[in-house]
């Protein structure tokens, strides 16, 4: 269960506003010391690796490192058990392979002991970032937007290879098209293999000689594109939209990469948002608080016609049930709308209104002209001094 977790950040041992940099480094001292190779037979040793890896695929992750903030363990719940995962949790988009090479490099003196593929196997590409900004209603509704990426694709002249048409890439001769070097030394432990990137063609096993002049060799050329953008109803500040393969051209037959879209919401006029909910604040005549009537307040959803109680107080808070933002991952579970309803003083009065408001104020009791002082002296006003006016208003509302 979520609630038996312990807090990822606390795994790591890293605050809450770590970056990237710091959580890799603290995932590597831990994966590290608890390493299954590295402590073999010891139970409670894997079990606090495999804690550190679930810590470290999520933390690493930006868009699973923002669900995490927001939701916690529970962000995870039930969809979280596929295969290659420890314990039931999904690994899947977490790269480990450049902290296990440090590690075994670490260990055996150099360069990464790094098994699985080579180099020149098929990659996924890289994620390309953007931000685009929405208004706090398209936040709320959701909205589709359209948005120019500059995208790379297969250069057509060459096909992709990077070579000058009517030649091709060679394979190469240091590493035999493997795109990675063996090393044999010695040291303590003994005959030790390191595996290293091929530095003659960077762990493509290929080489160039006459490179494409349309792509300059790269086998990509670069365009702008129209990405089309779905934003779903109640995202918050700051969340990301995924986009699947519109980010970089995979590797020798790899996927693309993803494209991550972080939403900027613009702040609104007269609402406040906090997780599901709205909070804004409406005035009201000092009438409408005496007396009670209906006042008109501004939802995301259209104006609401309230009744307002007699003798409501000003800061009164009130609560419309369903009318805040939705939930990401139910859009027919809503927040609620809170407002604050503050009664207003004029600061101009007609002649014909401050003459009824004098006529208010004597039949509640002529506080205007009363005297303030309880003695003579015209001192400080002792126990005997009449109530005010607003002193009988306080009593009224109180009542």
């Amino acid at each position: 269960m979520a609630e038996s977790k312990r807090d990822y950040y606390e795994v790591l041992g890293v605050g809450r506003d770590a970056d990237d940099a710091a959580i890799k480094k603290a995932y590597r001292a831990l994966a590290k010391k608890y390493h299954p190779d590295m402590n073999p037979g010891d139970a409670e040793a894997e079990k606090k690796f495999k804690e550190a890896s679930e810590a470290y695929a999520v933390l690493s992750d930006p868009e699973k490192r923002r669900q995490y903030d927001q939701f916690g363990h529970a962000a995870f719940e039930g969809g979280a058990g596929g295969a290659g995962g420890f314990g039931g949790f999904d690994f899947s988009g977490a790269d480990f392979s450049d902290i296990f090479g440090d590690i075994f490099g670490d260990l055996f003196g150099g360069g990464g002991r790094r098994g699985g593929r080579a180099n020149n196997g098929p990659m996924k590409g890289a994620n390309i970032r953007k931000s685009i900004r929405i208004t706090f209603e398209e936040a709320v509704f959701g909205c589709e937007k359209e948005m120019e990426v500059v995208l790379k694709d297969p250069c057509t002249a060459c096909n992709g290879t990077g070579a000058k048409p009517g030649t091709s890439p060679e394979t190469c001769p240091k590493c035999g098209g493997k795109g990675q070097v063996v090393y044999t030394s010695q040291s303590f432990f003994g005959t030790v293999q390191n595996v290293q990137t091929c530095p003659n063609c960077g762990g493509s096993g290929k080489v160039i000689k006459e490179k494409c002049p349309s792509c300059s060799g790269t086998g990509y050329t670069s365009s702008k594109k129209r990405i089309q953008v779905s934003i779903p109803a109640g995202i918050d500040n700051g969340q990301s939209v995924r986009i699947r393969e519109k980010g970089e051209p995979g590797v020798n037959g790899g996927p693309r990469g993803d494209l991550l879209v972080e939403v900027n919401v613009s702040r609104h006029p007269i609402f406040q948002r906090q997780d599901m909910h709205i909070f804004s604040t409406v005035p009201i005549t000092f009438a409408q608080a005496a007396l009670g009537g209906d006042v008109r307040i501004p939802t995301v959803d259209g104006d609401v016609i309230y009744t307002v109680k007699a003798g409501t107080k000003t800061d009164t808070k009130v609560r419309l049930k369903g009318k805040g933002v939705p939930s990401l991952r139910n859009s027919q579970v809503r927040g609620d709308h809170y407002v604050t309803l503050v009664i207003q003083t004029p600061e101009k009065l007609s002649p014909e209104a401050k003459e009824a408001l004098r006529e208010f104020d004597r039949l509640a009791g002529n506080s205007l002209n009363q005297d303030v002082s309880a003695n003579s002296g015209g001192g400080k006003a002792g126990k005997g001094k009449k109530k005010g006016f607003m002193d009988k208003m306080k009593e009224a509302f109180d009542e």
